[in-house]
């Protein structure tokens, strides 16, 4: 009877990116009000993963209006459309509650570095599919400068050079300098 139903959850596992407790990420869920629906963007730090297989959920914090708001999303659920790996924090705990307590500056988790540092090895590492690489390769192609078509010289007329010189404020020449003291008082 268990392989009958791990043969069922089986088929309802859908393939999601890599991320862990402390990645900043971007989770676009499916909201569906009345007749309409709309996909809702909700960002923040992944503070914790539990379970496993089709039962597996994950919990984003994020500040909004200086309040700490949780949501918790079953992570094979129909209704999440995509997840996006924004960041990769560096952390040592699997849950990371302590973030609870803090407000502000403090609240935030360091970034991981890697060596190169090229977004499309971030997305690489965050285990993300081909079209998340090739926006990442496109993001990093605009960042680079692009080399501009040789354009025609032409000679520009030279400005006519001033007819005095300018003259320095100079101390008439009776008066001795004021020095720091005269100008204390």
């Amino acid at each position: 009877m268990s392989n009958v139903i791990e043969s069922i959850e089986r088929a309802q596992l859908r393939k999601v990116p890599r991320f862990k407790a402390g990645d900043t990420v971007r989770v676009h869920f499916q909201v569906i009000e009345g007749q309409r629906r709309r996909v809702q963007v909700y960002e923040g730090i992944v503070i914790k993963r539990q379970g496993s297989g089709s039962r597996e959920t994950f919990t984003v914090r994020k500040q909004s209006f200086g309040v700490g708001v949780e949501r918790t999303f079953p992570l094979h659920s129909p209704k999440i459309e995509k997840i996006d790996v924004t960041a990769i924090g560096d952390v040592n705990r699997a849950k990371l509650y302590y973030l609870r307590g803090r407000v502000g500056k403090k609240a935030r988790v360091r970034e991981r570095r890697y060596g190169h540092g090229s977004t499309a090895e971030l997305v690489k590492q965050a285990g993300a599919t081909v079209e998340d690489e090739i926006v990442a390769a496109e993001v990093e192609d605009e960042a680079t400068p692009v080399e501009a078509e040789p354009v025609e010289a032409v000679a520009l007329e030279e400005a006519p050079e001033p007819a005095e010189e300018p003259v320095e404020d100079e101390a008439p020449e009776g008066e001795p300098e004021p020095t720091a003291a005269r100008a204390a008082e």
